[in-house]
């Protein structure tokens, strides 16, 4: 949207062509997608990649254990035999983007979709497969195909991929550094985490394309990579991210603000802290199981702070009353242009919010309560969706489901007291008429206590036998206590998923006229879309903000870690190992010292917008050299999802030389810091 020359004028260097350019090698072509998740650049011109720490969590997770513990005590490869495989890890770079909306449109007055369905993926991904097949990549190896709505379905837009399966874990230093200040901190400022994690991707061989995991493949020659910057940055500098922030929703009316407040935040974040204060006794008191749960607890955690801070924001703005103004507005646009006359309709948004709101608020309890929670529930409810289901199609008497042991996975105890709260805490949230059938059972067979109930069904259901070959068509099976509670939860799943679906349409497509009313009155200004895990740039500027009626100051130095050290026997999130104080109280931390300030700058503030998804993105100069790493927001920039503040809102990146400094002062990585060649 001609944004380049507002760039320039902000302190880039560069022209469009050096960020994006669909027909030769850019700066774009150094930043992919880590994993599911999260944000990797490409540093080097041997496919090395960072990202954060948090995001090569589950990597480094899932190469530790009591023995090796990666988690504890960090990982430095100390040659290319010793990086490691680590199966299931992806990273994918965006090959090109075509907009495919004219063809969408089409499709849609041919009567071949409803306006609807055409944003939904069943068929948005037919349709990327369609396109596939006409295309020229079909059959490249790698290649995979996203089509996606922009503007609430007012643009659509195809992505093709190409993905590298073969991944290896490089380099992470101790969770002490690399998750420092953990939830304590999370959301606040000042920062000193050290959030980095180093992968390297594999080729092949022939074609440095991708491959699947062979000790024959090579380092991946990239066609860009990330120049890394030692000169710095000071208050007001040009900074900007490319990245993948997961999902905004900032076109969302103010009765979707409110059904997001009080039916999702709030009650995500009532469950998950019931659910959280028993996860964390038992990790604190078992070693092994702070390994199993470290990065679930991680998950967990990271959105119920966010739902908690992000209603505080929604509440201290007014955003809602500021949202109903703005909609005021456009009902006087609509009434005096006739602009969708007939089609946007804010009384029917309105009513359809309304009817909704109580359900809403119960599907968000119940999800929290029986999804992902625990081992029991999850093995109940894949019993009944047909993914375990084995033996003949065509004889029903021979057919079984089995779980395999995955007891290195969870623990029970931590598993059981769970379950037991959460159904205790379920029945005190919802109205008795969202109660799952089994709660009879708890009542009249165990007294109304659900931590008996939980026990009777661990040591007694057939479905925590692992191993075992269950068939589902005996007596047995349907008489079992776990097999009828798994059927009854996704039977209450069916009756709350009724009512919501039946207004969700409608819904969607007052939301989706919301968004083109907006974007017709406002037509000499830009808009972008919201995010939904494809690349976006966000430009701005370093800088702090106002913290409690000061300034807060833009960076963090090493003194400032030492001191919050020195409280780690009072708080457990300031722990780290005694070696962290000896480097970081030395006298001279050439070359990572700041040539400025002559201080060794650790973490520091932007207002580039990001959020869920942009975890790793890198943070470049107006020279697009990389100066940092994004990794979390301050607390102002919790409701940045629905509504973003550049007065307030803070991005916090950990300073390239930290990460440099930790690799040389703690890795003794040589080897990577030769290869990055920082200047």
């Amino acid at each position: 949207q001609n944004s380049i020359d507002m760039m320039k004028k902000q302190g880039l260097k560069l022209e469009a062509d050096d960020l994006y350019n669909p027909n030769g090698v850019s700066l774009k072509d150094a930043v992919g997608i880590f994993g599911g998740g999260c944000t990797g650049e490409i540093i080097s011109p041997e496919g090395l990649i960072l990202t954060n720490h948090h995001c090569g969590y589950g990597a480094i997770q899932q190469h530790s254990s009591v023995e090796h513990d990666y988690l504890t005590d960090g990982f430095w490869a100390m040659n290319r035999s010793e990086e490691l495989p680590t199966p299931g890890l992806k990273f994918r770079f965006v090959h090109r983007i075509v907009d495919i909306t004219d063809l969408v449109n089409a499709k849609i007055k041919a009567g071949e979709v409803t306006e609807i369905d055409a944003l939904t993926s069943p068929f948005l991904n037919k349709l990327a497969k369609e396109e596939l097949e006409k295309s020229d990549l079909k059959g490249k190896p790698g290649i995979e195909v996203r089509a996606l709505p922009f503007y609430a379905g007012n643009k659509f837009y195809m992505f093709y991929y190409k993905v590298y399966s073969d991944v290896r874990m490089v380099a992470a230093p101790p969770s002490s550094v690399g998750k420092f200040g953990g939830e304590t901190d999370n959301w606040m400022w000042p920062r000193q985490t050290c959030d980095f994690s180093v992968f390297r991707i594999y080729a092949d061989p022939k074609t440095n394309g991708p491959a699947d995991y062979s000790e024959n493949n090579v380092p991946y020659h990239p066609s860009s990579w990330a120049p890394v910057s030692m000169d710095g940055y000071k208050d007001g500098d040009f900074s900007m991210t490319i990245g993948y922030p997961g999902s905004t929703s900032r076109y969302l009316s103010s009765y979707g603000i409110r059904q997001r407040r009080d039916a999702i935040n709030e009650p995500r974040a009532q469950v998950r802290g019931v659910k959280q204060d028993v996860m964390i006794r038992h990790m604190r008191a078992d070693e092994a199981v702070r390994i199993k749960y470290d990065s679930k607890y991680a998950q967990s955690s990271n959105y119920w702070k966010n739902s908690i801070g992000m209603n505080k924001c929604i509440d201290s703005t007014g955003l809602i009353r500021q949202k109903a103004d703005f909609e005021a507005r456009i009902r006087h646009y609509q009434d005096s242009t006739g602009y969708l006359k007939g089609k946007l309709d804010f009384d029917l948004m309105s009513r359809l919010y309304n009817e909704r709101i109580a359900v809403r608020r119960a599907m968000t309890v119940f999800t929290e309560t029986f999804f992902r929670t625990n081992e029991l529930a999850s093995r109940a409810l894949r019993a009944h969706n047909g993914s375990e289901v084995k033996g003949p199609e065509n004889k029903k008497s021979k057919q079984y489901i089995e779980f395999a042991d995955n007891s290195a996975e969870w623990d029970e105890a931590l598993d059981k007291e769970v379950y037991a709260v959460l159904l205790k805490n379920y029945r005190e949230q919802v109205d008795a008429k969202y109660l799952p059938d089994f709660y009879k059972t708890i009542d009249s067979r165990f007294g109304g206590d659900c931590a008996k109930y939980v026990d009777y069904l661990y040591a007694n259901s057939m479905l925590m036998k692992s191993g075992k070959k269950i068939y589902i068509n005996k007596k047995s099976f349907s008489k079992d206590l776990g097999v009828q509670m798994g059927l009854d939860i996704m039977s209450m799943y069916a009756s709350l998923g009724e009512p919501l679906t039946a207004s969700v349409d409608s819904i969607d497509v007052q939301e989706k006229y919301l968004c083109a009313a907006k974007i017709r009155m406002e037509e000499d200004m830009p808009h972008y879309s919201d995010a939904n895990f494809t690349m976006r740039l966000s430009y701005g500027q370093v800088g702090g903000f106002m913290l409690n009626g000061k300034p807060s100051g833009y960076y963090t130095t090493a003194e400032s870690m030492v001191e919050k050290m020195d409280k780690g026997d009072k708080v457990v999130d300031y722990f780290a190992e005694p070696i962290m104080k000896t480097l970081l109280s030395a006298k001279n931390f050439d070359p990572y010292t700041d040539k400025t300030t002559g201080k060794m700058q650790l973490c520091f503030l932007t207002n580039n917008d990001i959020t869920g998804g942009n975890s790793g993105s890198p943070m470049f100069n107006g020279k697009g050299q990389l100066i940092g790493l994004a990794f979390d927001g301050n607390w102002d920039s919790l409701s940045g999802d629905i509504f973003f503040d550049s007065k307030l809102a803070r991005c916090i990146g950990v300073d390239i030389r930290y990460v440099l400094f930790m690799m040389d002062r703690w890795g003794h990585a040589d080897r990577l810091l030769k290869e990055i060649d920082a200047k």
